[in-house]
């Protein structure tokens, strides 16, 4: 019952549920405002005849909406009846207002049109104004841009390349980035690596053009920096020399007033023209426009690319130092040819020295240091070739004064030249050389020129000329009377001013080599000692040589030498007079003259000696002897008188010769003529000799003795000229007196009578005088007496002549 009632509760509910559900679902449906597919959803949830009495619900829902509309329309419908009369009646009301609003608006549309005109155009003026302003703000915002690329165009055109890389640095980080939506923008961007690049060729090209052009002028550049070395350096000297009182006055008395007055005058000139030049002085920046290589080394330096530009221009610069260094093979032709390359080298290296002191790394010490050791080997193994063809002392001199400033303007510019200055003393050694040579053909033609004849003075004026020319004093011979004569010859004074010249010219060579003056005074006595000990000694030698010298030229020959040697001393003092070095320094050399005048002496001598023998053997060639005469013609031949009288003549020139000279030459002439004589005695081609030949040949000898006993030329003591004729006079006497006993009696003893009568030398005439005899007796062998005593006497002949050979065998077995 109780689950009944429970079950009737139950459903009474879920009927109550289910209504109140429909409504729920009506409300919404009514409300259109939630979805439809939901609410019907909730309607048909599983419920049987769901739909039946939805649709039953849904009735009675139309039903109460009709009636309550028929109620509101009955309750409005007399209302709506009014307003209906009311529209009719403001119909027309209507119309005619219609009218008079189209009429209205005809007229406002009419009456509105210009202003709509206006008010487009002012639109349109405002849009564009608008557009302005946009693009004015586009503008300002691009306008710096362009005007730095226009500026850039600008500079590329006036070529300030490095500026321009600037201002491309600029566009690429200040104003391109601003800009970078436009595509003029992204042209500029794809430009500027093509601008780079141009600039870096054109800044190459005219760093081509740059090296070219001071490739040219690198002689200007170095000819004036050279020009510019030596005016300092004369400013300097001759202020030096302005400055030193006492400069030159111990130099000799003729030439110190020209020096001196030189020295003013060079001072002078000096000064004018520092003061000429004194505005002009032109530097390498001058001559040359170093901006292509600032502008260049700038440009690689901002691109980056600094150590490809150094390495470029330093290969390049090696190359041209190569070109530079190339002598041209006529070079010591020329002074110019030696002054062009040294211009050269110079204006290189000036150029050098300014790229260092200006840029920063672009050269380095290090580098120019290398540079020049490389070009200094080149230069000082140039200069050992071409100097060495070189033949013209003052070529070779004007060599050493462009080495010099060469050597000084580059020590100007920090460059070392020590081993220059060493070059120069090489250079020196072949100055010296090319002086000797000249100075040889000076001597040779002073020597050809001399007369060889003393030197006549006719008054004082003549004879202080001579002097002035050669230290000469002779108290006696100052005492006589003009006119009068000098004891040397012409070729004195000249031969002592030549060597005076030529110390002149080796001086000119040590001046400005940076040597003390007692270096400069060692350098001149050896050069002047060369002088004399090679060339003067060699042209001496070779004059007395000559053919055409005779006696009386070398007789002549040494008076000279003599007064050369005694004016040797006056050479070293003019030497210390130059130098300002005294003669008693430990380290002063000597002169060399003394011993080769000496030596020029002793072979002008021993020509003599050698001269009179060739003139004695002449004379003997003519010797006419009829060695078959029966008897003598009682006198003297001819021949032998002219000989003793051309002695005579020719001993009486030996008056002026010292003493011991002419004692000498006089012996030598003796014996030479002794034994001249005693060779034809001998003659192997003289076969037979008469008694009445020895007899003429003694009378010869007899003249020869009478000659030496004259004296004619003093100093002899006693006899002793007259022992030249000794082992003549024994072996005449000999056979005159025919006293073989004697001599084969007392041969070997130091009291012989015959003790000079060498058996050898008897055996040969006695054999000669036996053949004699014999052709004698077969031509008179009618007189029977005469051949019994050729008989007797060709007996005892034949006995010595036995006794000879034995004498002349155990000789030889002694031996």
């Amino acid at each position: 019952m109780e689950r009944k009632s429970k079950s009737n509760l139950s459903e009474l509910y879920l009927e109550e549920n289910k209504d109140q559900i429909y409504e729920n679902a009506l409300a919404e449906i009514q409300s259109f405002e939630l979805p439809l597919g939901t609410t019907l959803r909730s309607v048909y949830d599983d419920q049987p005849n769901a739909h039946q009495k939805f649709m039953e619900k849904l009735d009675a829902c139309i039903r109460n909406h009709d009636r309550e509309i028929e109620k509101m329309c009955n309750f409005h419908h007399q209302g709506f009846v009014d307003a209906i009369t009311e529209l009719l009646k403001v119909r027309a009301d209507a119309e005619k207002l219609k009218v008079q609003v189209t009429d209205t608006n005809r007229r406002l549309q009419d009456a509105g049109k210009e202003v709509i005109a206006q008010t487009e155009e002012i639109i349109r003026c405002r849009v564009q104004q608008r557009n302005i302003t946009t693009v004015v703000e586009k503008l300002q915002l691009c306008l710096p841009a362009l005007e730095m690329y226009s500026k850039l165009k600008e500079q590329m055109s006036v070529k300030r390349y490095y500026s321009a890389l600037k201002t491309m640095e600029q566009l690429e980080n200040l104003y391109l980035p601003r800009v970078s939506q436009y595509r003029f923008c992204q042209i500029m961007i794809e430009n500027l690596p093509k601008l780079r690049e141009e600039i870096k060729e054109i800044s190459m090209s005219d760093l081509k053009d740059f090296l070219e052009s001071i490739r040219k002028h690198s002689d200007r550049i170095g000819e004036t920096a050279m020009k510019q070395a030596q005016q300092q350096k004369t400013f300097s000297t001759a202020l030096q020399k302005q400055n030193n009182v006492n400069y030159g006055r111990n130099m000799h008395l003729g030439r110190n007033r020209i020096l001196e007055s030189k020295n003013e005058i060079t001072l002078k000139r000096t000064f004018e023209d520092e003061d000429e030049h004194e505005e002009e002085v032109l530097t390498a920046q001058d001559l040359v426009d170093f901006s292509p290589v600032y502008r260049c080394l700038h440009i690689y330096s901002v691109l980056g690319d600094g150590e490809i530009f150094e390495n470029y221009y330093r290969k390049q610069r090696r190359k041209q130092a190569r070109l530079v260094l190339q002598p041209q093979s006529s070079m010591h032709e020329t002074v110019e040819g030696y002054r062009r390359y040294f211009s050269q080298i110079v204006g290189f290296f000036v150029v050098e020295d300014h790229i260092l002191h200006v840029t920063q790394g672009l050269v380095t010490r290090t580098y120019t240091d290398e540079l020049w050791n490389m070009a200094l080997s080149k230069i000082i193994a140039v200069l050992r070739t071409h100097s060495s063809y070189c033949s013209d002392p003052d070529l070779v001199l004007e060599l050493k004064n462009l080495i010099v400033v060469f050597a000084d303007t580059l020590q100007g510019y920090g460059f070392p030249v020590n081993r220059l200055f060493d070059l120069l003393f090489e250079i020196r050694d072949q100055y010296n050389e090319t002086l000797l040579k000249k100075w040889s053909v000076l001597f040779r033609d002073i020597f050809e020129a001399d007369n060889y004849s003393p030197i006549p003075v006719a008054n004082e004026e003549e004879y202080r000329i001579v002097i002035s020319k050669f230290p000469f004093q002779d108290a006696e011979l100052d005492k006589q009377s003009f006119p009068k004569k000098l004891p040397m010859s012409q070729s004195v004074p000249q031969i002592y001013m030549q060597v005076k010249e030529f110390i002149y010219a080796s001086l000119k060579f040590s001046e400005s080599l940076h040597r003390s003056s007692t270096e400069i005074d060692d350098m001149l006595r050896k050069s002047t000692n060369l002088l004399l000990t090679r060339t003067l000694s060699s042209c001496l030698q070779n004059l007395i040589k000559k053919p055409h010298i005779g006696l009386t030229e070398l007789v002549q020959i040494i008076i000279n030498t003599t007064h050369l040697e005694q004016a040797c001393k006056y050479l070293e003092d003019f030497i210390s007079n130059i130098t300002n070095i005294s003669q008693l320094t430990v380290h002063t050399a000597r002169l060399y003259g003394l011993s080769t005048f000496k030596d020029a002496r002793h072979a002008a001598e021993g020509e003599i000696y050698t001269k009179l023998n060739q003139k004695i053997d002449e004379f003997i060639q003519i010797a006419d002897y009829d060695w078959t005469m029966s008897e003598s013609d009682g006198r003297a031949s001819g021949y032998l008188m002219d000989l003793i009288n051309f002695l005579r003549s020719t001993f009486q020139v030996f008056t002026h010769l010292p003493g011991k000279v002419a004692q000498t030459a006089c012996m030598s002439a003796c014996q030479h003529l002794s034994m001249s004589l005693m060779q034809m005695l001998l003659d192997s081609e003289l076969k037979q000799i008469s008694m009445g030949a020895i007899q003429q040949f003694n009378l010869d000898v007899i003249q020869c003795e009478l000659f030496a006993s004259s004296e004619p030329v003093p100093g002899f003591q006693g006899d002793t000229l007259q022992l030249a004729f000794i082992d003549l006079r024994q072996l005449l006497d000999l056979f005159m007196v025919w006293d073989w006993s004697t001599y084969l009696a007392d041969y070997g003893q130091a009291t012989s009578k015959y003790l000079r009568v060498n058996p050898s030398t008897a055996l040969t005439l006695l054999e000669k005088v036996h053949r004699g005899m014999k052709d004698s007796s077969k031509k008179n062998n009618i007189f029977a007496q005469f051949r019994k005593n050729d008989r007797d006497k060709q007996k005892l002949i034949e006995t010595v002549v036995k006794q000879l050979r034995s004498l002349v065998n155990g000789m030889s077995q002694h031996t």
